[in-house]
C-alpha cells in the first residue's frame, strides 16, 4: 500500500503567523492555515487540521461501510457521511480533539435497518482512520433513508 504525503510551510508565531498546506501526493490543492481562524467559529476560507481529519474520516468511513455492506449482500448502496471533529481545551494544557461525530445516511437495498446499523458500527471500529483516532471518542448516528 502507498504512503500519502502532505506538507505545510509556516511563517511567524502561532498567533500572528500563517501557513500553506499542500496535498503533495495528489497535487490536488493547496490551502491556507491559521491558528486564529482555526480557533474561530467561522473558518473564513481557511482550513484546519480538524477539517482535514474530518475529510479523511468521512471518506475512509464511507469506503469501509460500503465494503461491509457489499459483503453482507446489499445492493444499490448510496451513502452520505459527515464527520464533525471538535477541538477544545485540554485539561493538561493546550488543546485536544474533544470528539468526533460520524453521521451516515444510507439508501441500501437487500438489508434491513438493523443490519445497516450493525454494518455502520462495524465500519466505525474497523475504518483505518477510526483506528488511528482511538484516543478520541467517536460517536455514530446511522440511519437508513427512503
Amino acid at each position: 500500500m502507498p504512503t500519502r504525503t502532505a506538507r505545510t510551510s509556516w511563517t511567524g508565531t502561532v498567533q500572528e503567523g500563517s501557513g500553506r498546506l499542500e496535498l503533495t501526493s495528489s497535487q490536488l490543492a493547496t490551502y491556507d492555515v491559521s491558528f486564529p481562524k482555526r480557533a474561530a467559529d467561522e473558518a473564513d476560507g481557511t482550513t484546519s487540521p480538524e477539517e482535514l481529519i474530518a475529510a479523511a474520516h468521512s471518506s475512509c468511513y464511507a469506503m469501509q461501510l460500503s465494503g461491509i455492506l457489499g459483503r453482507a449482500g446489499a445492493t444499490s448502496i448510496a451513502l452520505e457521511v459527515q464527520a464533525d471533529v471538535s477541538l477544545g481545551p485540554d485539561p493538561a494544557g493546550g488543546f485536544h480533539l474533544t470528539g468526533i461525530l460520524l453521521t451516515v445516511r444510507g439508501q441500501v437495498e437487500g438489508l434491513d435497518a438493523a443490519a445497516f446499523e450493525k454494518a455502520a458500527e462495524d465500519a466505525k471500529s474497523s475504518c483505518p482512520v477510526s483506528k488511528a483516532l482511538t484516543g478520541v471518542e467517536i460517536s455514530l448516528d446511522a440511519a437508513v433513508t427512503a
